[in-house]
């Protein structure tokens, strides 16, 4: 139950699963901020009464497996580590008895995987909300806590409290492989209005139908989403220059070839001169210094990457009292 003082939001978001960024609208997105926001900065108080959230975690995890941990902690309940190497999961249980059983117990279910189409499937399966937690094609969660982080700079009133119709006509610069992290910024992007550009070498583009998606809901808000292939042009004037590991869990083998074809794409001093002046940098971790990007603009005054990791734990708040009929 949240405190007597807070204000009454809507309730649309209980029971529902977060699959993609798109599963939201835009005045849900801001929403989410908002509560996000308000947590973060104690002004509101949410107890979930006790509710369980189950992890299933087929991929390493630190900031998302203790961030949703102390999430739960936060607003009353607790979580449960439903590791596959160590549950039927890891034994080949059809997920359809899985998901079903695991309704019967637990309260929600955020799961990282490889596949959509299993992320997909517990959802239909199950009859509470499911959250991703990483998949190969997205990462919503992760969005999240970076447009919080964004807005954290660019649209906070003096009182604090975030005024996200600032974030309109923004641009988020995330240069890169077009992975699933550029895929959620894509789309969350587009809800907020904020400008997106995915600045790759040739072959590493996003998904063809992430990007004919994004550039449909931006078209709504009236912003842009492009792919561009040479990064200066990529972060000149951006307010925000994001990047990842050019190699993702399951591409390691591919490790060497991709360090050849992102040579000349380093996130460093020299592209983050190009940006706007007031622009923060952005790398949602682990990093690889002296790869995707160089110490220099990790340590910079304009990162802002250890604000961004905190946020995931807020915006995870935010999302689980929204699900769980916390407001």
């Amino acid at each position: 139950m949240e405190s007597p003082s807070a204000p009454r939001r809507s309730a649309a978001l209980r029971g529902r699963d977060l699959l993609s960024s798109a599963d939201l609208s835009a005045s849900e997105t801001r929403e989410l901020l908002v509560l996000a926001a308000e947590l973060k900065a104690g002004r509101r108080q949410i107890d979930l009464g006790g509710k369980v959230l189950g992890l299933i975690f087929s991929k390493a995890s630190t900031r998302t497996r203790v961030s949703f941990t102390v999430a739960m902690a936060r607003l009353g309940g607790q979580t449960l580590d439903l590791n596959p190497a160590v549950t039927q999961v890891g034994r080949g249980e059809p997920v359809a008895d899985t998901a079903r059983v695991l309704s019967r117990y637990v309260d929600a279910l955020a799961i990282r995987t490889f596949a959509q189409e299993e992320l997909a499937d517990y959802a239909h399966w199950a009859s509470i909300p499911v959250i991703n937690a990483l998949t190969d094609l997205e990462h919503p969660c992760q969005a999240l806590a970076d447009y919080l982080t964004l807005a954290e700079r660019f649209a906070t009133a003096a009182d604090g409290r975030l005024e996200l119709d600032r974030l309109q006509g923004l641009t988020l610069a995330y240069v890169g492989d077009g992975n699933n992290v550029a895929h959620s910024l894509m789309l969350c992007g587009a809800l907020l209005g904020v400008n997106v550009r995915i600045g790759c070498p040739l072959g590493y583009e996003p998904s063809a139908a992430v990007l004919e998606q994004s550039r449909s809901l931006a078209a709504a808000q009236g912003s842009s989403v492009e792919v561009l292939h040479e990064p200066v042009a990529s972060v000149r004037g951006a307010h925000a220059l994001y990047t990842d590991v050019w190699a993702s869990m399951g591409q390691e083998e591919e490790k060497a070839a991709r360090q050849q074809a992102f040579d000349g794409w380093c996130l460093n001093e020299e592209l983050v001169a190009e940006a706007d002046p007031r622009a923060i940098v952005l790398h949602c971790l682990p990093a690889y210094r002296g790869l995707e990007i160089s110490s220099g603009a990790m340590e910079g005054s304009a990162s802002r990457i250890f604000d961004q990791a905190e946020n995931r734990l807020h915006a995870q708040q935010a999302l689980l009292a929204a699900l769980l009929g916390g407001l």
